[in-house]
């Protein structure tokens, strides 16, 4: 056999995978080839896979009859959308997609090479942990994953889709990267396992109960976005990508559209309740300002009073927050909190705008609450706010009260446009807490009529106009006019935080 033969079967052996029968297990559990789900995710035929032939060397526990070309992680790269990606998927048909110090320094490879040119890496996690045969070695590979993830973290985009099980170690890289997206049914994570658990605990649960797509989505909030199936969650990937930059120092791709251009939003006149205490629904007003009427939800199931996504107004990719008074008046509290900021410090690692839409009553009160660390927890939106240099932009629709009006990008806190519609409420209080607070042993006639007088001094958005607090008063119709205006205006905003090596957010 000749070199050129030499090459072509060893091609053919790395492409098996773990041979027929574990593919055909992976198959009768729903889910695709670790190659297969590369050749979904990205442009055809623009893959380029690296260190195909690495073999482990662990000769513990009968491993030495288990050596299968690429070790269980297929890397490299390609592109979505034209633009360069990386990408590496644990291929579970070998040793279970664990892993050991080989393929480590595989992936690490990869993450390394993806800083130096500056582009976007994508794990696709199918793994049971790692490789117990090989004992510290296994937990020395994870470690140097690790740092490069948080080396690269605000740098590159970095994406984890949990396409299997993803367990102890395995979901620590996930949690490190900037946005986690599962597979509904067949996508698991959890630091220990139903089995741990039931020993140490007592507890019985199943995989999906401990931590599948559902819990993680809705109750724990650590996947960001969830897919039906594995080509939807692939696709939710590429849609991702589509409003990021490569890495934080290229500008956002600027698309045009039939709907890119300024135009009145009509609706809008009707879309807010004359009484204050009856919910609408955010996500409407949302959708009429962005182009074509598209927003892009991330994290729709978990603290569900605070609304997180991204859009393009104008052709121009923004980040956006909004209360959301449908759910429970659009309060803040520790979910919604620690759901905003994370997502506000990504948008300005990626120079990407935030538009704010505000309606806000102001913090969710209670033991829980507070025992649970509001304080802190609410601290957090505010320090993102506060220490974002991008474009900002925010809109009060209704409610603006006391704390939750400041930490919601408010002029005071560094954003550069406020704006108003005439029936926001920019008060410390609404008005019935204001007059129980402020009258509390007077006559009822009294109490309506200090009511009123609070309701004609602060229920309005005039007295912060005229303080200079905001800057513009409009009306409902002209809403996307007035942001694509103040877009256009911040688009080349400079500015930077004081000298030093990092701030000390509240964790």
């Amino acid at each position: 056999m000749n070199t050129y033969d030499i090459l072509e079967e060893r091609n053919k052996r790395a492409l098996k995978g773990g041979g027929e029968k574990a593919v055909a297990k992976q198959k009768v559990a729903g889910k695709h080839t670790a190659r297969e789900r590369i050749d979904i995710l990205l442009d055809d035929n623009t893959f380029v896979e690296t260190d195909r032939f690495v073999l482990h060397d662990c000769h513990s526990y009968g491993m030495e009859n288990k050596r299968y070309d690429g070790d269980g992680v297929v890397t490299g790269y390609g592109k979505i959308d034209g633009r360069l990606v990386y990408v590496y998927a644990y291929d579970f048909t070998v040793n279970g997609g664990s892993l050991g110090k080989a393929n480590a320094s595989k992936i690490v490879k990869l993450q390394k090479m993806a800083l130096k040119t500056g582009a976007p890496i994508i794990a696709l996690n199918d793994s049971g942990g790692a490789r117990i045969q090989e004992g510290v070695n296994a937990l020395s590979g994870y470690s140097e994953i690790f740092y490069q993830n948080v080396k690269a973290s605000g740098v590159i985009p970095q994406i984890s889709a949990i396409m299997g099980p993803c367990a102890g170690g395995a979901c620590y890289s996930p949690a490190l990267t900037d946005f986690i997206l599962m597979v509904n049914e067949t996508s698991y994570m959890f630091v220990t396992g139903p089995d741990v658990v039931k020993t140490v605990t007592h507890e019985e649960l199943t995989k999906a109960e401990l931590g599948g797509a559902n819990t993680h989505s809705a109750r724990s909030g650590v996947a960001h976005l969830v897919g039906r199936d594995e080509e939807e969650t692939l696709m939710m990937i590429r849609e991702l990508l589509s409003f990021i930059p490569s890495n934080n120092m290229e500008d956002g791709v600027i698309t045009s559209s039939y709907d890119s251009g300024p135009r009145e939003c009509p609706k809008l006149m009707s879309l807010i309740p004359e009484n204050p205490n009856i919910p609408y629904d955010m996500k409407e007003l949302i959708e009429e300002v962005v182009d074509e009427h598209y927003f892009f939800e991330i994290m729709g199931n978990f603290a569900q009073n605070i609304l997180i996504g991204f859009a393009r107004i104008g052709g121009r990719p923004v980040g956006i927050v909004a209360n959301q008074p449908q759910y429970l008046a659009g309060v803040l509290d520790i979910d919604a909190s620690d759901k905003a900021a994370r997502f506000i410090r990504f948008c300005d690692c990626f120079d990407i705008p935030i538009v704010t839409f505000e309606d806000v009553p102001g913090f969710l009160p209670g033991q829980q609450q507070e025992h649970g660390g509001i304080i802190r927890h609410g601290a957090k939106i505010m320090y993102a706010y506060a220490e974002a240099t991008v474009p900002k932009i925010t809109l009060i629709t209704r409610k603006a009260y006391g704390g939750a009006y400041i930490v919601m990008s408010s002029k005071e806190t560094g954003c550069d446009v406020n704006l108003a519609y005439p029936n926001a409420e920019i008060a410390v209080m609404g008005a019935d807490g204001a007059v129980n607070i402020l009258y509390r042993k007077a006559a009822e006639t009294d109490r309506a009529e200090a009511k009123k007088e609070y309701e004609s001094l602060f229920s309005n958005p005039y007295r912060a106009a005229e303080k200079g607090y905001i800057d513009g008063i409009i009306l409902p119709k002209d809403t996307r006019t007035a942001i694509m205006q103040a877009l256009d205006m911040t688009q080349n905003k400079a500015e930077t935080n004081p000298p030093k090596k990092h701030g000390n957010m509240p964790l």
